[in-house]
């Protein structure tokens, strides 16, 4: 019996400030095995018109897959005699804390990780692909998606059969150290067993899919797995008796759902799933080789890392957290609230892809729980929650192309407006008369504005953690009086008004001058998540809670487009489309869909519904577009998954610390831009100064006017250049600050506008080919291996603009690295001296108001750029 075990601690106040490792299992072994006499010892097959899969016997036997055009590149291999295909039955405990999650291992019931293989069959058309489902069918469940999608399929295809079959288990006991440390088998009486299917198909000319079913598990080998017993199989004795002393270990799995119990406690709540006698595997491992020396980008968008060789990355959305490993305020968060400071892994945008520096690249389809393991120097597992996995192995010649490529397959942003690109957004708080203040002091500075975000639009209210939003969302006339006024005015000089919303709505019943309570009428329409009684689930939230909107219902998109709708008619051009991460994984849906795999689309169709009401809203107003094509609409989200690039407009990286630490604060900024770019995330940026200010008596984070002024001129050279005041305004410097913060402003939005002309064409360049603006050196130098280690230390601004920004306190000076590649010289854009070496690094001054930025010289960007710079009195 499996179970699925849902630990809820949201109100659990007193905490391991040091939470453990959640208990985990390595990396699954297995051997993989085959009859001498039926396979060859070598073969190709074809896959569809460009890929072939080549077969060989070789030490234990393994495939691989490149091609046509370069067939002694291989884009995927097995590793020699081990099994690339297994599967298991597992328990999981998962636990959740206002939008925090971890998923730990439970006891293993059934581990089938050896393998066999029986056929390898090259099918030629969709009529001969019927008769061998016909032909399989009794084995158990083939189910392959290829009768919908017949006719984009591009025969011939490849099908691979076999057994996956396991001794019976020994031990089951979880060490110390969160590890099954005595998983083994004792190799008497018949193993477990299932039949597998492995399909390959040619999705495109630079794309294969894959495919991986299994039918029901066993107890005893079937008769025809092996006519005269296993012994048949090329060295199955030795090994298993290899195998006997060799431990094991798996990965995390959920179970479906089939009933509750609940134990509670003022503090947590525990709700259980029993799946009684399952009859299907509930997690899918897939292994394949990997070079020792190979590094690993991509998995959305991550904070810490840019190479996650050697480490194992859990794929679901959720909180970042505060700190993620920064000290002390990962210590403070974990012992407020539980595990609320997360880790190095935690983020509001994964995705299951991944691109290598030996150009080797896949992504997984679905939205499954997946973990990336590639602990192991030779070979990586992907280890799924269900009991099948879809994919596609990408073909690509360069960084570029893969991005391409991929980007191709999932979906490209449209083009942004001028308008946000053109100059600043101003994000203020505090109402009209503060808004038109504010306003005056940036005329004064010639600040070149293109709009102001007001994300207190719905008004605030005092809670016990300071002063929070009402979600509820239509404009307070009270603190936004003369609000259509305000827009009018803003709008004559062609500056915009952005606003805030999210899928969650508070009840509003004390909210004085409400005009409706969008949480009753939602709950009246039955459109919010519900929980097991079938009532609206309030999901905590800080100091309130909160109902979410069931984005599968299908009348929840046309009530909130209304909503949207109402805000725009006023004269909002824009706005906040944030969270999307939270969506509880005991949650019951309309769709009536698994809330695992569903927490982790819900980003997407978040966004779905807010880029249809863009485009909705664009095709009843071309007429007046045409005219003036400023007034397009445009959101900005922080949660996604691997589609949502075909959604979202634009991203932010969501709510970094006031800091200059590595995990989570300005550090971390740079190594989100620049991993969600290589993962589709083409237009991204961060609130300038960052957002999370703590005010605790022993542990202070306070945005320093240093590390203000930094972040401005980092900010100037990303997609967006907008300012956002944080959780506690009070404490933070300001860009209104004083005399210096507002000059350092009204200096970085003209550097920032003095670049636009490029930032026009990146952006198109993005909507058509996928690539990011912001861009790792990866992309364009890959032959260069010391630009493979760079995380933060710089980065490129398409091919023309080298940036090295300052990220630590009091420092003015930087290394700036040239690398090997095309022949240019970078010429510095302050003092115009020359750097003519490649793979050369060079101590460069870059004082407060001086950045080290580099341009190619005698490049009409680099020349047009500092020609723009000269006008605007910045040169």
């Amino acid at each position: 019996m499996a179970t699925l075990k849902i630990t809820k601690k949201h109100h659990k106040h007193l905490n391991n400030p040091f939470p453990p490792t959640p208990s985990s299992l390595p990396f699954i072994h297995g051997s993989l095995l085959f009859n001498s006499q039926t396979l060859p010892s070598h073969q190709t097959y074809p896959i569809g018109n460009d890929f072939e899969l080549s077969w060989s016997s070789n030490n234990g036997g393994y495939f691989s897959i490149y091609h046509l055009s370069h067939p002694a590149k291989h884009i995927w291999s097995t590793v020699p005699g081990q099994a690339f295909v297994s599967a298991a039955l597992a328990e999981t405990e998962v636990e959740e804390s206002r939008g925090s999650f971890v998923v730990k291992d439970g006891d293993v019931h059934l581990v089938c990780n050896h393998q066999t293989i029986q056929k390898i069959m090259v099918i030629n058309s969709f009529d001969e692909y019927l008769k061998v489902e016909d032909q399989d069918s009794s084995s158990g469940c083939f189910g392959f998606d290829l009768k919908t999608d017949s006719k984009g399929t591009q025969f011939p295809i490849l099908l691979i059969s076999g057994w996956v079959f396991s001794m019976n288990m020994k031990s089951k006991r979880l060490g110390k150290s969160g590890v099954h440390e005595s998983l083994d088998f004792d190799g008497k009486g018949p193993p477990s067993c299932a039949k597998y299917w492995v399909l390959f198909d040619q999705k495109s000319n630079d794309q294969i899919g894959f495919q991986v079913r299994f039918g029901q598990p066993n107890l005893e080998l079937r008769s025809r797995a092996s006519p005269n017993s296993l012994g048949r199989y090329r060295g199955f004795r030795k090994r298993l008796r290899r195998f006997r002393r060799r431990r094991l270990g798996l990965g995390w799995s959920f179970s479906r759902r089939r009933g509750f119990f609940i134990v509670s406690s003022s503090e947590e709540e525990t709700e259980e799933l029993k799946c009684g006698e399952s009859k299907e595997f509930n997690r899918v491992l897939f292994t394949y080789s990997s070079e020792e020396n190979e590094r690993f980008y991509g998995f959305g968008e991550q904070f810490s890392h840019m190479d996650f060789k050697g480490k194992r990355l859990p794929i679901f959305v959720q909180e970042q957290g505060i700190g993620r490993g920064d000290q002390p305020i990962t210590f403070a968060a974990n012992l407020i609230s539980y595990r609320a400071g997360g880790d190095w892994s935690t983020t509001y945008a994964p995705s299951p892809f991944y691109m290598t520096s030996k150009m080797k690249s896949l992504y997984l389809e679905g939205y499954d729980y997946s973990i990336f393991d590639m602990t192991k120097h030779d070979k990586v597992q992907i280890q799924i929650h269900g009991n099948s996995v879809q994919g596609r192995i990408l073909h690509g010649n360069s960084p570029a192309e893969l991005i391409e490529t991929f980007s191709k397959s999932i979906g490209r942003p449209p083009e942004l407006p001028e308008w946000i690109i053109s100059g600043a957004i101003v994000g203020m708080q505090g109402g009209t008369d503060t808004v038109r203040h504010t306003w005056d002091e940036l005329r004064k500075y010639d600040v070149p504005v293109s709009a102001f975000w007001l994300q207190d639009w719905v008004g605030q209210r005092q809670t016990i953690v300071g002063s929070q939003l009402w979600w509820n969302w239509e404009v307070d006339t009270a603190r936004y009086s003369g609000w259509q006024d305000l827009l009018k005015d803003l709008s004559s000089k062609h500056i915009k008004v952005m606003t805030y919303c999210n899928p969650c709505l508070a009840p509003a019943h004390e909210k004085p001058n409400s005009r409706r309570n969008l949480f009753e009428e939602a709950k009246k329409l039955d459109i919010l998540v519900k929980d097991k009684h079938g009532e609206p689930y309030m999901v905590p939230n800080t100091a309130f809670d909160v109902g979410m909107l069931d984005l599968t219902h299908p009348d929840t998109a046309s009530w909130f487009k209304q909503i949207l709708q109402e805000m725009v008619e006023e004269g909002v051009r824009g706005w906040m489309a944030d969270f999307g991460e939270g969506l509880p994984v005991d949650a019951t849906l309309y769709s009536g869909e698994d809330p695992i795999s569903a927490h982790n689309r819900y980003p997407e169709l978040w966004a779905q519904i807010n880029r249809e009401f863009v485009e909705e809203w664009k095709c009843n107003h071309v007429g007046r577009q045409k005219e003036d094509p400023e007034e397009a609409l445009v959101f900005f989200m922080r949660a996604g998954f691997k589609n949502s690039p075909k959604w979202a407009m634009l991203f932010w990286e969501g709510d970094q610390m006031v800091s200059w630490q590595a995990n989570d604060g300005i550090k971390s900024s740079v190594v989100g831009l620049l991993s969600s770019g290589l993962s589709g995330y083409a237009f991204n940026h961060s609130d300038i100064g960052g957002y999370c200010a703590v005010n605790l008596p022993f542990i202070k984070y306070r945005r320093s006017e240093e590390l203000l002024l930094r972040w401005m001129e980092l900010n100037a050279f990303t997609t967006v250049f907008r300012t956002h005041e944080g959780n506690k305004p009070s404490c933070n410097s300001q860009f209104y600050s004083n005399d210096r913060t507002l000059s350092h402003f009204a200096r970085f939005a003209k550097v920032y506008k003095a670049w636009k002309f490029y930032r026009i064409h990146l952006v198109k360049e993005a909507s058509s080919k996928g690539l990011p603006v912001c861009r790792h050196l990866f992309i364009h130098y890959p032959d260069d291996e010391y630009v493979h280690s760079f995380t933060y230390q710089q980065f490129l601004i398409g091919t023309e603009i080298l940036v090295v920004p300052v990220l630590d306190k009091g420092q003015n000076h930087v290394k700036a690295y040239f690398p090997i590649g095309e022949t240019c010289t970078w010429q510095h854009i302050w003092t115009g001296e020359l750097f003519t070496n490649q793979g050369f690094e060079a101590r460069v001054e870059a004082p407060i108001g001086y950045p080290a930025v580099f341009v190619k010289s005698g490049s009409v960007v680099g020349e047009t750029f500092l020609k723009n710079l000269t006008e605007l009195k910045i040169l």
